[in-house]
């Protein structure tokens, strides 16, 4: 009986040690931007023509799977449970990406935007780890006579927290420096106001922005974002020699980063894993001699294919559960 009873303990014991390291196991959330990843079928409603099959850039199937095979690599290497994915044209692409290229099995959630050159957002994640709950697309009525992508915001579950996460691309300098700073000027409002909505239902609620900000950590517009109670987690990294995610004129850059609420610093519910924002950054990933030494190496210049990957470089952060109670 006493032989009996001590298994029955060793066997609860066990269990108990088993599911505590299952809920302890870090959320891994990621952001890459992808640097156009078209298929190869001209698209009407989309400037996509030098993507398609008998555009400038001469692309064909075989630098289609190659560009798929390269991405995989970058995601593969990056092993994010959820990562947020800028520059893709549709979902085929996605799913593509997904059911030929890649090991680790991930779901997607994407949305066709109004984004004139049909690049999108989309989120890719483990639905082991992390369980949707909702999920759309957010236009920016400021932008209402602008084609730009949309922000997704996905909103889950991990181990019994509800995460929301925007996934975004700020509009680029491309077609002009100075009309697009009103334009990110429009986004960082939107941004704030949908941020406070989130909050207004729910003062603890626990909110990441992944995304490629086309603008430094120290921009005017991305600063204005901690009005809204949000944190750059890139800041630390801001000054430091050889240190970015893009490079720019020569100049290493942080416009892809990692934004957070407070409400995952107050060691509550879920917290950022402290040190653990990281940059993909190897030396496949960068152009290793020549001009352009250090700059990340893209797959595309202009319309000459050098085969590389992205030219900016995939980050990383994890959060984990901490004390007080599942809400």
């Amino acid at each position: 009986m006493r032989n009996f009873s001590f298994r029955i303990i060793f066997i609860y014991v066990l269990q108990l040690i088993f599911s505590c390291s299952s809920v302890d196991q870090p959320l891994s959330l990621g952001y890459w931007n992808v640097e156009n990843l078209f298929d190869t079928i001209n698209d009407p409603n989309i400037n996509d023509d030098e993507f398609s099959i008998g555009g400038k850039k001469n692309v064909t199937e075989e630098i289609y799977k190659l560009k798929l095979a390269h991405t995989a690599e970058v995601l593969t290497d990056l092993n994010a449970d959820v990562v947020g994915l800028s520059e893709v044209e549709n979902a085929f692409v996605v799913e593509d990406l997904l059911n030929n290229y890649m090991d680790r099995k991930y779901n997607y959630i994407h949305y066709d935007s109004p984004d004139e050159r049909g690049i999108d957002n989309a989120l890719i994640y483990d639905k082991n780890k992390f369980k949707i709950i909702s999920s759309r697309p957010i236009k920016n009525p400021l932008l209402n006579n602008s084609r730009t992508r949309d922000i997704l915001l996905v909103q889950g579950e991990y181990n019994g927290h509800m995460i929301s996460i925007f996934v975004c691309h700020w509009p680029s300098n491309y077609g002009g420096a100075e009309q697009a700073k009103p334009k990110r000027a429009a986004t960082a409002v939107l941004m704030k106001n949908e941020v406070k909505k989130i909050l207004d239902k729910d003062p603890k609620a626990e909110i990441v922005i992944l995304g490629d900000f086309n603008e430094e950590p120290t921009a005017n517009n991305v600063q204005s974002l901690k009005s809204a109670g949000l944190v750059n987690l890139m800041d630390p990294m801001v000054g430091k020699a050889k240190t970015g995610t893009y490079v720019f004129r020569g100049e290493d850059s942080l416009v892809d980063q990692i934004i957070i609420h407070n409400n995952l610093k107050d060691n509550y519910g879920l917290t950022i894993e402290s040190e653990s924002v990281y940059i993909l950054d190897r030396p496949k990933y960068r152009q290793q001699e020549g001009r352009y030494a250090h700059y990340p190496f893209r797959f595309w210049a202009g319309n000459r294919l050098l085969g590389g990957y992205s030219d900016h470089l995939a980050i990383r952060v994890l959060i984990k559960s901490k004390n007080g109670s599942i809400r």
